[in-house]
């Protein structure tokens, strides 16, 4: 068993990005995130790992830092939340047209515009359908506990320098402001210069042999088509292999919850309550929001005789949810804004009024 600490879950992205052998960390300070980079200064891990941690003057500049250090072959990384994740959107889209791996931690909270500092899921769809300019997708990881905030930055950059892709971890001010007990990672050593070249020398700056040029622009349209329909295939391929979802009491189940993140820690407990009512109701918990599960929710779901999907906003997956089960299964939705947690007991009085009486 790893070293076990009871932890804040935006001081765990901090201390697992140390333990991931990170090179850099560009952000820029907004609640409910700001204990990522303020661990990472009272940690000091510039004189245990040589990790680069620096406070950019915006988001843009940060982005822009990360795209930096991804060209030279770097493990790097940025955090925000939602107004500041609005701010790193074209960075975003030029690093996923130059086919660079980093990780993005989104620990969003409510709006539209400057909203609150309270917690919510409003930056689904921004997340999971591109966000900026272009075609093209992030992988979305949602953890749901402290303890996968600590799994998820490991995973993420597996995914991102497997793919040469951005990987965003869509948490929220909930899961990043609780405290729980974690098992942190162990610890795994920068890689050198020389490792970094082997790994990465077909395509990055650092030390290269070749020729590499790190760019999205292409003028020639013809040949900008081809790099598209690259990325689509990039995309096809992560979409057929990277798909992680969790299933809960949904052997005997006739209705299903459908949550990410949050909610879906709500959901359980509503789950427990329906039972002792005599109402059979599951989870499905999709943990990549891109690729999202649609194959296996529509398997799932289609056994069901109705779906709800609860979310902290005003209903940003539900028409994933519908498209999965393709309309053949009655799907509501339960949303609460602005920064207000939805309860257990609200949730199951939901799928009561909406789904089991009817």
């Amino acid at each position: 068993m790893g070293e076990l600490r009871l932890m804040k879950g935006n001081e765990v992205i901090a201390e697992a990005a140390i333990r991931a052998g990170v090179d850099g960390y560009f952000g820029y300070p907004i609640t409910p995130q700001s204990e990522v980079m303020e661990t990472l200064m009272i940690r000091k891990p510039w004189e245990q790992t040589g990790m680069v941690v620096l406070q950019a003057e915006s988001e843009v500049a940060s982005i822009n830092m990360v795209y930096g250090g991804a060209s030279c072959g770097k493990k790097v990384m940025t955090s925000s939340s939602s107004p500041g994740y609005s701010l790193m959107q074209e960075g975003i889209s030029y690093i996923a047209g130059a086919e660079l791996p980093c990780v993005v931690v989104n620990v969003s909270r409510g709006g539209p515009g400057l909203g609150t500092i309270q917690p919510s899921q409003a930056d689904y769809l921004q997340v999971t359908k591109g966000g900026g300019h272009g075609d093209y997708h992030v992988i979305a990881l949602a953890p749901n506990s402290v303890q996968e905030m600590n799994d998820f930055v490991t995973l993420a950059f597996d995914l991102a320098f497997k793919y040469r892709i951005p990987a965003v971890i869509l948490s929220d001010g909930a899961i990043g402001q609780m405290m729980e007990k974690v098992e942190l990672s162990d610890y795994v050593p920068r890689r050198t210069e020389e490792e970094i070249r082997k790994e990465c020398g077909d395509w990055c700056t650092l030390g290269s042999n070749r020729h590499n040029v790190i760019t999205s622009l292409e003028l020639d349209s013809n040949i900008m088509e081809e790099r598209n329909i690259r990325l689509l295939k990039k995309y096809e391929e992560i979409s057929k292999n990277e798909v992680r979802y969790e299933e809960y009491m949904t052997e005997d189940a006739e209705y299903l919850f459908v949550a990410f993140g949050s909610c879906s820690r709500i959901c359980k407990k509503s789950i427990e309550m329906a039972r002792e009512k005599g109402i059979k109701v599951g989870l499905f918990r999709p943990i990549t929001l891109y690729p999202f599960p649609t194959q296996q929710l529509k398997a799932l779901g289609q056994k069901m005789k109705g779906i709800m999907s609860v979310e902290m906003n005003a209903g940003q997956m539900v028409d994933d949810v519908r498209l999965a089960v393709e309309c053949k299964v009655p799907v509501e939705f339960k949303g609460r804004y602005g920064g207000i947690i939805p309860s257990p007991d609200e949730v199951l009085e939901a799928l009561e009024e909406k789904l089991v009486r009817k």
